[in-house]
């Protein structure tokens, strides 16, 4: 679909890392797109990740797993185009909550589709997954590939795999114009749960006094990252140039072992930061290595990474180091 027939989005999970940083790409780059999202009931998240746009997006309150809020939502809406990024995405979590997890994951997603079905709309529909749905790949498939098998190994990337394979079947079925993307890590401040940020959360406030010492779980685990700010527009391309029923990896260009990225941390760190292995965070199944082949996206979309590995790891800290300022203990 061609930039100017794009008149109206819908970003559901508009409230969370991913969807607050897609939202404020839109109305930078793209101010004559009426943004519309959806968040839950008393989001908090939402209010601080959102405070800097407010009055430029649309918000409606809906619980994905609600069809009748879906349903009006979406009529309400009217979007060109869906980002479907809500989702439960603690892949930790999920292994003490896996009912909830799929439950949700699943369920939300066939919502969403069944509304657009029903209403009788016809929008390009973007389904955000992950790389975790290719599990722990053997070495021979690396870098990944978009025909690489999907061996889902936690109950998160199972609940991912599943809307992965509904997306495709509505697409079959039904003639919707469904998009797959598969982004694999990025650097992401809003979103705790990510190593990167919860390091850089730890070092500021190492940093401040708050903390004695930095625990981690795994860190010989091989990532490959992205800076969430060039992940979002890879997700605005998606929609302009890739095929429906088709599925597309999206990463970046530079790989390391988690513990590099500690050690990193740590070099730029005002302090010396002491650390240690907590048994609590590793997972009972891990996912050692994410290198991802993108050849397909960037000859679909001509896409390239913006910012540079240097420029996301000072964006990333200094977030942390004003958040723990802003809020001290609470951060």
């Amino acid at each position: 679909m061609g930039q100017s027939m794009i008149r109206k989005v819908l970003i559901t999970g508009i409230g969370g890392s991913g969807g607050s940083y897609l939202a404020e790409s839109l109305v930078s780059r793209h101010p004559s797109v009426e943004v519309h999202g959806t968040v839950r009931w008393h989001s908090v998240s939402a209010g601080e990740n959102l405070s800097g746009i407010r009055d430029r997006v649309r918000l409606h309150e809906c619980d994905l797993n609600d069809m009748g809020c879906v349903l009006e939502v979406v009529k309400r809406a009217m979007p060109d185009e869906i980002f479907h990024l809500a989702s439960h995405a603690n892949v930790r979590a999920s292994f003490d909550y896996p009912a909830a997890v799929l439950g949700n994951n699943i369920l939300g997603t066939c919502h969403l589709f069944e509304s657009v079905r029903l209403l009788g709309m016809d929008p390009v529909i973007q389904h955000c997954s992950t790389s975790e749905v290719y599990g722990q790949v053997d070495p021979g498939n690396v870098p990944i590939r978009e025909d690489c098998p999907i061996q889902p190994t936690s109950p998160y990337a199972v609940s991912k795999a599943a809307q992965d394979f509904l997306a495709y079947t509505y697409f079959r079925s039904y003639g919707m114009k469904i998009i797959r993307t598969r982004m694999f890590a990025y650097i992401n401040p809003r979103r705790a749960d990510l190593f990167a940020t919860a390091f850089a959360r730890q070092v500021a406030r190492i940093e401040a006094g708050l903390q004695k010492e930095l625990v981690h779980g795994n860190l010989d685990s091989v990532r490959t990252l992205i800076d969430v700010r060039d992940a979002m527009e890879a997700y605005w391309l998606a929609v302009l140039h890739c095929q429906p029923g088709e599925v597309y990896n999206m990463g970046g260009q530079t790989t390391l072992k988690v513990g590099e990225f500690l050690d990193l941390l740590k070099k730029h760190a005002k302090v010396p930061v002491p650390s240690r292995m907590d048994p609590a965070l590793l997972r009972p199944a891990d996912v050692t290595l994410q290198i991802p082949n993108v050849e397909k996206f960037a000859k679909a979309t001509g896409w390239k990474p913006k910012y540079s590995f240097e420029e996301s790891v000072k964006m990333l800290l200094e977030f942390w180091r004003e958040k723990v300022a802003a809020l001290g203990e609470k951060a």
